[in-house]
């Protein structure tokens, strides 16, 4: 899928790579970026190749949040915009497992994005603040997405103040799950890209909507949801390859083809 403007897109060593491309913006979210990474989402998901997407940023930060001045202008083809609620339920919703590699600076609706997805590493000097109150707004379509990680302790006090916080005090209040230097976040993206990899293709997509849906639900029902779904997947063929490369001590056709 050819690059456009506000987004550029690439699929390499096992991942699809989408990059907010916005500099002079700070990636900030208008119209045409969020309509573009929903059809980088889709077209990420029809491909083999990829096993995993990446959403990051170009140049020093990773998404500023609204673009305020959006003319609403949209990629050619399409008549209608991608709101925001529906790119981060494509995240959310994406079979593929989604990392966030944030690079630099995340601010209020930016932070969308890092909650939705299924892993986040980021730059240990990252910035990141729920700077909506700051200008008389609230962070309402984001909450949906970043209080489930974040709790309602972390979540109120940041979202009462505005207050920033690095990347390392993000790791420790759960937005996301490692915080590493500057020159080494493609590395450790990578390092989550390859382990994704050792997965069957098949059990990864199923071990996300696992956690999607057995998370929402009671003991019993959870019970009664996995109990089939568990045999379901020790019958695939999926399986059957893996317990026999594991008897064989070998690896995995999908690691072995891949």
């Amino acid at each position: 899928m050819p690059s456009t403007e506000q987004t550029l897109y690439e699929v390499r060593q096992g991942a699809a790579w989408i990059r907010l491309n916005r500099p002079e913006k700070r990636n900030a979210l208008s119209a045409m970026l969020i309509t573009e990474t929903f059809d980088h989402l889709a077209a990420a998901n029809a491909d083999d190749a990829a096993r995993c997407i990446v959403i990051t940023g170009n140049g020093p930060g990773f998404c500023s949040g609204a673009d305020l001045k959006d003319d609403r202008g949209l990629p050619r083809g399409h008549d209608q915009a991608i709101e925001y609620p529906e790119l981060l339920a494509a995240i959310q919703d994406s079979p593929k497992p989604v990392i966030a590699a944030v690079n630099g600076p995340a601010f209020a609706g930016g932070l969308g994005m890092v909650g939705a997805a299924d892993i986040a590493v980021t730059v240990e000097d990252a910035q990141f603040s729920f700077s909506e109150v700051r200008i008389g707004v609230i962070p309402a379509i984001i909450s949906v997405v970043c209080l489930p990680k974040l709790g309602t302790h972390h979540g109120m006090k940041l979202f009462l103040t505005g207050e920033r916080f690095d990347g390392r005090q993000a790791v420790e209040m759960g937005l996301v799950h490692r915080a590493v230097p500057a020159d080494r976040l493609h590395d450790a993206v990578q390092e989550e890209i390859d382990m994704i990899c050792l997965g069957g293709p098949i059990a990864v997509i199923e071990c996300k909507k696992l956690v999607r849906e057995v998370s929402r639900l009671s003991r019993q029902e959870g019970f009664d949801l996995t109990a089939p779904w568990s045999a379901r997947m020790f019958a695939s063929d999926e399986a059957t390859e893996g317990m026999a490369a594991f008897r064989e001590k070998r690896p995995p056709a999908w690691v072995r083809d891949g």
